[in-house]
């Protein structure tokens, strides 16, 4: 990349003002439990309806839900590393790469601040699902659930990676491998939900690669 994408250190507490507008800065900001319930209830949604209006075979949906859960991994995945971590070789690219990732890692323990606002979220998830539905009919049904429910694990990993201290349990490699990208290598490790794609596109951590 012509320039990292962060300029500062991150702390460990504290936040900041993104929008002088008191209205753009609460929209700004969330409680986790909120955009997590409202995906589980939109994929719920969408299965529902595809059981009831489409003709979908039940291993279709099935496998079309899992192929979008793994879909949502390689979005997840590109999304942070190219346009997250995009060059900020002038301002208007800096700006906007600041207020959509930059303050994360700037407060990276600001709990309101690790998931996208509920209104943009629900804006999202209609506007996938219109735009899936053109492209792949009733199939939707069954695949956009699992890109959400994919979205919410990315969120409920993501948050406890930031809000507690290292689990010893299957989460401790996500916690570590997500701790490498913010505290000692921003331009690796961008997989939160799952390492898959550092290993298949070479971006592992070295630390964890040297072993």
């Amino acid at each position: 990349m012509a320039q990292a994408a962060q300029q500062h250190k991150p702390t460990n507490k504290g936040t900041t003002t993104l929008f002088k507008n008191p209205i753009l800065e609460k929209l700004s900001r969330t409680h986790i439990a909120i955009p997590i319930t409202l995906f589980i209830l939109y994929s719920g949604g969408l299965l529902y309806w595809s059981v009831v209006n489409t003709s979908l075979a039940p291993l279709t949906t099935i496998g079309l839900f899992f192929v979008g859960l793994l879909a949502f991994t390689l979005v997840e995945y590109a999304m942070h590393r190219y346009l997250f971590h995009m060059s900020t070789y002038t301002e208007l690219r800096r700006k906007i790469q600041y207020n959509f990732h930059g303050v994360h890692h700037d407060y990276p323990k600001d709990k309101d601040r690790l998931a996208m606002p509920p209104l943009v979220s629900i804006t999202i998830a209609t506007t996938l699902l219109l735009l899936f539905r053109l492209i792949m009919g009733d199939f939707v049904f069954a695949f956009l659930p699992g890109f959400l429910i994919g979205y919410a694990g990315y969120l409920f990993v993501h948050y406890i990676v930031h809000a507690y201290q290292p689990p010893k349990n299957i989460f401790k490699t996500l916690w570590v491998h997500h701790g490498i990208h913010h505290y000692k290598d921003p331009e690796r490790a961008f997989g939160v939900s799952s390492p898959l794609w550092d290993y298949i596109f070479r971006t592992m951590p070295r630390t964890q690669k040297s072993r």
